[in-house]
């Protein structure tokens, strides 16, 4: 961008990255709190989505939104670390007969619904800790997955149905 008065290139406003951090880290950890289910795995993601920001902050700090840009990385690395999780209680299943490794659990109230949350299909469970844990409008997921708003209204839906029978049935069966 030009300066019509002086004809010079007039320098982008980046806000500092530590302010950015500031405002935005708690907002990222629990988004990845709510996809991994574990509080020290959300840290760490978190963590890991600002430093890889924060290595290219020139240029992610000049963009609209760069807390999407964040988000997005947050999202994709607790798709990896559930992958990894899978994978792992996979491996001990195999060397341990009948047991798990153990995750830190959500506070009770809430914990039945996360765990259901965690069982749909990676995109849903994605969309639905956007939408929820992370309080953001449809336009904001959507940007956040790289996804169309309809879509993200589709995942949504088909998320929120398959939740409401797996906890209505689930609820049903308890005496």
């Amino acid at each position: 961008m030009t300066d019509r008065v002086q004809g010079q290139p007039t320098p982008l406003v980046v806000e500092p990255f530590d302010a950015f951090y500031l405002r935005e880290f708690r907002s990222v950890v629990k988004l990845a709190y709510a996809l991994s289910g574990s509080q020290l795995a959300a840290e760490d993601i978190a963590q890991e989505a600002f430093l890889r920001a924060y290595r290219d902050w020139r240029r992610i700090g000049q963009f609209q939104r760069p807390e999407a840009w964040v988000r997005k990385v947050a999202v994709r690395l607790a798709g990896r670390v559930l992958h990894r999780r899978r994978l792992e209680a996979l491996a001990y299943g195999r060397l341990l007969v009948n047991q798990r490794p153990t995750v830190r659990q959500l506070p009770a109230a809430d914990a039945d619904v996360w765990r259901a949350v965690r069982r749909l299909p990676q995109r849903q469970a994605q969309v639905i800790a956007l939408y929820y844990a992370g309080d953001h409008p449809i336009a904001e997921v959507a940007e956040v997955l790289g996804l169309a708003e309809g879509t993200v209204k589709v995942l949504l839906h088909r998320g929120r149905h398959t939740l409401a029978e797996r906890l209505t049935s689930r609820t049903e069966e308890q005496p």
